[in-house]
C-alpha cells in the first residue's frame, strides 16, 4: 500500500500525529477493578520488553517525523528500574520536549525530584476517590496516602501543572464527582474526570455503570458553576471548563459519550515494541522486530507513515460492530 507522500506521519483522514505515548512497561503495583482481575496478569518477560536504547532510538525517529509530544505510560511507569535514566535520554532529544508521565503517584514521594530533575515536565496522576477504605477497594492496594505524598511531592519538585485523572463508576464512585472537584479546586490542580472504557482485562465493561460527561457537568455546575474554557488544541482529549468564578477549571474526557476521533493525534507504543493506532485498534505494527531485525532509522520511519496512514478513522464503542481489544489498558499504555 502507498503510503502518504508527505515527510510527516499524515493518514488517510489528514490528521498527522504529533503525540507519541510510551509504555515502558506493563506491570503495575495496583490491580484496579476497573483494569485487570485481582490476581493480576502475566508479566511481559524481560527480553521481550524494549531497553531505553531502543526506545530513545524509535523516539528521535518519530521526532524527525514532526512529533512534539511524549507521555511515559504502564502498566505503571514508575516500577520499571532507573526511569530517570530513560527521561534523561529522551530529553536530550530535543531541546523544550514536552515530555510527561501518566502514573498512580505511589512512587513519587520518592521519585518526583529525580524525575524532574532528569527532565520530565508534567505528571497526570490517577485518583479515582478521596476516601481511603473506597481506594483500597477499587485498587485492592491500601495506598491512599502514599498517593497524597506523591502529589505533595510533585507539588515541592516543582511540577507544573499537575493533573489529577479520575475514573467514575456507577455504583462505585459517582458520588466523588462534585468533592473531587472541591478538593482539586483547593489545592490548584487540574482535575480531568474520564469516561470508563471497555479496556479491561476481564471485559467487564457495562454501559449501564458508566458516568457520562454530561452528569459529571451538571453535577459540577450545579455547586460550582462552569463555563466552557477558550478553545485550545482540538486534538486534546479533555473538554475543559473554566470556574466562573476564577478557580481554575476541570476536564472531562468522554472518548464513549463525546468521541474525539477526527482530531486524535496520538500513537502507542507498547513495552513490548508495538505501534497501536488507536487506543481501541485490533491491529498492532511490530517495530520491535524491526528494530533488531537491523532496520535502519528510514526504514523504521517508512514502516510507521505506512501504519500511520492506515490509521483507524475512529473507534466503534458505539456500534454494534465493536470489539474489545484482546489486551487491556495497563498492557496498551494510555
Amino acid at each position: 500500500m502507498r503510503t502518504n507522500p508527505t515527510s510527516g506521519l499524515v493518514d488517510t483522514q489528514g490528521r498527522t500525529v504529533r503525540d507519541l505515548r510510551i509504555s515502558v512497561t506493563d506491570r503495575c503495583n495496583l490491580r484496579c477493578v476497573y483494569c485487570m482481575p485481582a490476581e493480576g496478569m502475566p508479566w511481559l518477560p524481560k527480553d521481550d520488553l524494549l531497553t531505553y536504547e531502543e526506545i530513545t532510538r524509535f523516539a528521535r525517529v518519530c521526532l524527525d517525523l514532526g512529533v512534539t509530544g511524549i507521555r511515559l505510560t504502564g502498566g505503571e511507569p514508575t516500577v520499571r528500574a532507573d526511569l530517570p535514566i530513560l527521561v534523561r535520554m529522551l530529553d536530550g532529544l530535543a531541546p523544550g520536549l514536552d515530555l510527561s508521565m501518566t502514573t498512580n503517584g505511589l512512587k513519587l514521594a520518592a521519585m518526583a525530584e529525580p524525575l524532574r530533575a532528569a527532565g520530565l515536565r508534567r505528571v497526570n496522576v490517577s485518583l479515582d476517590t478521596l476516601d481511603p477504605a473506597r481506594f483500597h477497594r477499587l485498587a485492592r492496594r491500601d495506598r491512599f496516602h502514599e498517593v497524597i505524598a506523591g502529589l505533595e511531592a510533585a507539588r515541592r519538585a516543582g511540577f507544573e501543572p499537575i493533573k489529577i485523572n479520575a475514573v467514575l463508576m456507577r455504583g462505585f464512585n459517582e458520588d466523588e464527582v462534585v468533592p473531587l472537584a472541591r478538593w482539586a479546586r483547593e489545592r490548584g490542580f487540574q482535575l480531568r474526570f474520564i469516561e470508563w472504557m471497555p479496556l479491561d482485562f476481564q471485559q467487564s465493561w457495562d454501559r449501564a455503570r458508566l458516568v457520562p460527561a454530561a452528569e459529571i457537568l451538571d453535577a459540577i455546575h450545579a455547586v460550582f458553576p462552569l463555563e466552557p474554557a477558550a478553545a485550545g488544541d482540538p486534538s486534546a482529549p479533555a473538554s475543559l471548563y473554566r470556574y466562573r468564578d476564577g478557580s481554575g477549571s476541570v476536564g472531562v474526557i468522554a472518548s464513549v459519550t463525546r468521541p474525539f476521533c477526527g482530531h486524535c493525534d496520538r500513537i502507542r507504543l507498547t513495552a513490548d515494541g508495538q505501534i497501536r493506532t488507536c487506543l481501541f485498534a485490533l491491529r498492532e505494527y511490530d517495530f520491535r522486530k524491526a528494530m533488531r531485525g537491523g532496520a535502519s532509522d528510514s526504514e523504521i520511519a517508512e514502516l510507521l507513515r505506512a501504519a500511520v496512514w492506515r490509521k483507524e478513522p475512529g473507534h466503534l464503542i458505539n456500534s454494534p460492530y465493536f470489539r474489545q481489544p484482546a489486551r487491556g489498558m495497563s498492557a496498551i499504555g494510555g
